[in-house]
C-alpha cells in the first residue's frame, strides 16, 4: 500500500531557483527559437565589433593612404579602400560604435528609465500626477520629431555648445567641450525625450489593470509604500513590455539615428557614422565605380535592422504565447 502511495505520488515543481523562475523559462523558449538565436548572434557581432572597434579595426578610422585611393578588395582590405584610401572595413566597424553609443544611452533613458518610471507612477498614482505625465507625453507625442530636431540643431546646437564650454571650464571636465559630445549629446536628449511616450503609455495601461489586484491590496494593507509597491511589486508584472520594446527601441534609435545623419543633422563629421558612410557612397560616379562602399554600411545597417525586428517577434512570441 505503502509502495503504491509512493508511486502515484505527484512529483513537485520548483519553487524556487533559476531552473523554475518564469525568466528562466523564457530563456530557455526564446533560445529553442533557431531564428531568435541567430539574430542575438548577429546583434551580438554588431555590438561588440562595435565596442571593442579600437581592437578588432585593422586601421584607424581616419588613417588614410593616398596612394591606395579607391583600391578593390583585397587581403589588405577586405572591402577595399575609399577616395582617401582609408579601409573601408575599419570605418565600418568605427561607425558601428557610434551606433552603439547613441543607441544604448537613448534606449537606456527613454526607453527604460523614463517610460518605466513615469507609466508606473501615472497608472498607480492616478490623479494629478497621472495628468500631469500623460498631458505632457501628449504634447510631446504631438510635435513631429525630426522637424523639431532639425530646428534645434540650427538654432540651439552652437548655444548648447557654448553652454557646454563654459561648464567644461568651471566643473574641470574636459570632455565637455568636445565637438562629438556634443554630437552624442544632442542626439541622446532628443531621441530620449520624445521617446519615452509610447512605452509609458503601454505600461500605465498594464498597471490600470494591476492597481487593484489582490497582491498589491496586500502590500498596501501592510504598510508598503509607493516606491516599494512600484518597483518590488508592479515592476516584475510589467518587464515583459519593456523587454519587448527595448528591443523594439534599439533597432528603432540605430535606424533613427543613422538617418539624421544622413540628413546632416546627426553625428558631424569627421566622427564615424554610418550615415555619413552611406552619403560618401551614395553619389553616382562612387556607385558605379565602387558600389562596395555604398552596400557594406547599408548591408550592415540593413542586417542589424532586420536582426532587431526578428528578435522583437520572437520576444513577443516568449512572453504573450496567447497571441501566437
Amino acid at each position: 500500500m505503502t509502495a503504491l502511495a509512493l508511486s502515484r505520488e505527484p512529483e513537485l515543481e520548483p519553487i524556487s531557483g533559476v531552473a523554475g523562475s518564469p525568466t528562466a523559462r523564457a530563456l530557455r523558449r526564446l533560445l529553442g527559437k533557431r531564428i531568435a538565436v541567430l539574430s542575438l548572434a548577429v546583434i551580438a557581432v554588431f555590438y561588440s565589433a562595435g565596442i571593442f572597434a579600437s581592437l578588432v579595426a585593422p586601421y584607424g578610422y581616419s588613417e588614410q593612404n593616398l596612394d591606395k585611393s579607391f583600391e578593390g578588395p583585397s587581403l589588405a582590405h577586405p572591402f577595399g579602400t575609399d577616395r582617401n584610401g582609408r579601409d573601408t572595413l575599419s570605418r565600418n566597424i568605427f561607425a558601428a560604435r557610434t551606433t552603439v553609443i547613441v543607441s544604448v544611452a537613448t534606449v537606456a533613458a527613454g526607453g527604460i528609465v523614463l517610460p518605466l518610471t513615469l507609466g508606473l507612477l501615472a497608472g498607480y498614482r492616478r490623479g494629478i500626477v497621472d495628468a500631469v505625465i500623460m498631458r505632457t507625453g501628449e504634447i510631446l507625442g504631438a510635435l513631429p520629431g525630426l522637424p523639431m530636431l532639425l530646428l534645434v540643431n540650427t538654432t540651439l546646437r552652437p548655444r548648447i555648445k557654448t553652454w557646454l564650454t563654459d561648464t567644461s571650464g568651471q566643473v574641470h571636465v574636459d570632455f565637455l567641450a568636445n565637438s562629438n559630445f556634443l554630437d552624442y549629446f544632442l542626439i541622446f536628449f532628443f531621441l530620449s525625450w520624445f521617446g519615452w511616450v509610447g512605452s509609458s503609455r503601454l505600461i500605465r495601461s498594464q498597471v490600470l489593470t494591476l492597481r487593484r489586484s489582490e497582491f498589491i491590496i496586500a502590500a498596501e494593507a501592510s504598510g508598503a509604500g509607493t516606491v516599494r509597491i512600484l518597483f518590488r511589486h508592479l515592476l516584475p508584472s510589467v518587464m515583459p513590455i519593456v523587454i519587448v520594446g527595448v528591443s523594439a527601441g534599439l533597432g528603432a534609435v540605430a535606424g533613427t539615428e543613422i538617418a539624421l545623419t544622413f540628413l546632416g543633422v546627426g553625428i558631424q563629421p569627421p566622427h564615424p557614422s554610418f550615415g555619413a558612410l552611406i552619403t560618401d557612397g551614395a553619389s553616382r560616379a562612387v556607385l558605379e565605380n565602387h558600389p562596395q562602399l555604398l552596400l557594406v554600411p547599408a548591408a550592415m545597417v540593413a542586417s542589424l535592422l532586420f536582426a532587431f525586428n526578428l528578435l522583437g517577434d520572437a520576444l513577443n512570441d516568449v512572453f504573450t504565447p496567447r497571441a501566437r
